[in-house]
């Protein structure tokens, strides 16, 4: 049976990405591997990650990325200059969600991509971006950066808390029966191979906050096989 691989959040840390990929998925083109969001910002190289991605795609693996917070937290940013620009030519005002993004980690992807104007970002990773969507539905699973609004009759109406949920009471049966597999908020590994192993476990959470290695438990980054229910773990070197 073809695997099918979910990597969780990966801010910038290309090295693990590519041994994590390389060394213990060993992907093959029958595989299918799914990303959670959050390629950029808090780790060293943004673009890398971006890049290898890409480089997946254009090599015929059979790649899923989703898009997270963040690139969203980017793309905002992004939309807020352009419309400051149009609107005040001598003073313009501050761009409130510019200084937001750099306080969650934008400055070190500028650096990643050698800019020191985030305007400057290359147009091909922006769009990239821009088209990524929100979740994937798979015969068992729903797959998303950071959870569902199940308050609504379709959660599926609510593309913010699919970027942005920090916690929610998941409904399977409006979903399907499907259990929820989302990154987002980093949670021990102990709690997440709890979550796996508990086959009555409405959703799964799979950031191990792989920017974080020197914090206790956390500082890795996982993929987790949808049909064997593997847990792969490999730790932060960067």
């Amino acid at each position: 049976m073809a695997r099918k691989w979910i990597i969780p959040d990966l801010h910038g840390c290309i090295k693990t990405l590519r041994y994590l990929v390389e060394e213990k998925i060993r992907l093959e083109k029958t595989d299918t591997v799914y990303f959670l969001g959050d390629y950029i910002d808090r780790g060293p190289d943004s673009k890398g990650v971006i890049d290898y991605v890409m480089s997946l795609e254009t090599s015929g693996f059979n790649v899923k990325p989703l898009k997270g917070n963040h690139e969203e937290y980017l793309l905002l940013a992004l939309e807020k200059e352009q419309n400051l620009k149009q609107r005040f030519f001598f003073f313009k005002e501050k761009n409130r969600l510019f200084a937001e993004w750099i306080h969650h980690g934008g400055r070190i992807t500028m650096k990643s991509f050698d800019v020191k104007d985030f305007t400057r970002i290359p147009g091909k990773y922006i769009e990239w971006m821009r088209k990524l969507p929100s979740f994937y539905i798979g015969d068992n699973y729903v797959i998303v950066h950071a959870g569902l609004n199940f308050s609504l009759k379709d959660p599926f109406e609510d593309v913010h808390a699919m970027l942005w949920a920090r916690s929610f009471e998941a409904k399977p049966e409006k979903i399907g029966n499907r259990r929820v597999i989302h990154g987002h908020v980093p949670v021990s590994l102990d709690f997440m191979k709890n979550c796996i192993a508990r086959v009555d476990q409405k959703y799964i959470p799979l950031d191990n906050g792989c920017y974080l290695p020197k914090k206790s438990g956390m500082g890795n980054l996982v993929a987790f096989e949808m049909n064997s229910s593997e847990l792969l773990v490999q730790r932060n070197i960067e």
